[in-house]
């Protein structure tokens, strides 16, 4: 006689529903954001400090090659670098560790049942950990150089970084139920991130993409990290004229609202997903 399938956990619920468990799970996540950072730096002589190293060193290298060597006209460079360079390194993080978070805690999915989001999600707080650690760099270099950011636009940062931080986990729990099922994924996330790194304005001025695209400028925003960025450099660096676009914090206020119910609703549409296919995870790890 042919054996049954089985799967591990509830039968498929909606999203309210999935949000109540996780929810419900919330010391489980806390602990796994936990040892996801301690396994980072078990037996490391440094510790958190390796992630100051990592935008220390993009500092260093980005700055000696755009400003020595290709002379780039933005001022103060260091600050407009770190302040779109913050915001790409905790989106990249958190898709990449949310993406591994499933099969890298395959013993356990097999074995016991509980919300599987929750693997993804703490992937994303271990990185927002890492993220608030590496801001301390850019406060630094704030002080040392004595750099005023601009005080109106600083308000939006928490509201900003809150939408980064949903569509991130939209699209972590996404990766990480299909590379479970399919491992090609994290390969093709790897080339994606690439593209989408040289997509965002981190290390060159948005100004010179919008002039390129002209009457259609309003396609570098299709782009929801380009938002973000924005807004941190806008509030951090605060340029001066003609490095970004000409909008009034109640215009960076608007489009980051659009892009939260954006986001949102991409967050539900990936619990749904994450639902569909989480019931066969146990067999294919």
């Amino acid at each position: 006689m042919k054996r049954a399938r089985t799967t591990i956990g509830p039968h498929r619920v909606g999203v309210v529903e999935r949000l109540r468990t996780v929810f419900a799970y919330r010391e489980l996540l806390v602990n796994l954001s936990r040892t996801s950072l301690r396994i980072r730096y078990k037996n490391s002589m440094l510790g958190f400090l390796w992630s100051l190293l990592n935008p220390l060193l993009y500092l260093v290298v980005f700055s000696v090659v755009f400003q020595e060597i290709l002379r780039t006209q933005i001022p103060e460079f260091a600050i407009f670098l770190l302040s779109g360079l913050l915001v790409w390194n905790f989106f990249s993080a958190s898709l990449g560790s949310g993406a591994e978070s499933i099969i890298g805690n395959a013993p356990i999915v097999q074995k016991i049942w509980f919300p599987r989001e929750v693997l993804p999600l703490a992937a994303v707080g271990s990185a927002m950990v890492h993220f608030l650690l590496q801001a301390s760099v850019l406060a630094a270099a704030l002080l040392a150089f004595r750099h005023e950011p601009d005080w109106a636009a600083l308000a939006l940062l928490p509201l900003s970084l809150f939408t980064l931080t949903v569509l991130a986990t939209a699209l972590s729990l996404v990766l990480a139920v299909l590379n479970a099922l399919f491992r090609d994924t994290r390969h093709l996330l790897e080339l994606a991130l690439l593209a989408w790194f040289w997509l965002t304005p981190v290390v060159y001025n948005h100004q010179l993409v919008a002039d390129r695209l002209g009457n259609v400028d309003w396609l570098a925003l299709l782009n929801p990290v380009t938002t973000v960025v924005l807004v941190f450099q806008q509030a951090l660096h605060n340029p001066p004229p003609g490095y970004l676009p000409d909008l009034s914090v109640a215009g960076h206020l608007r489009n980051t609202l659009v892009l939260l119910g954006f986001c949102v609703l991409a967050l539900f549409a990936a619990f749904r997903t994450f639902g569909r296919l989480e019931g066969s995870l146990a067999e294919r790890l």
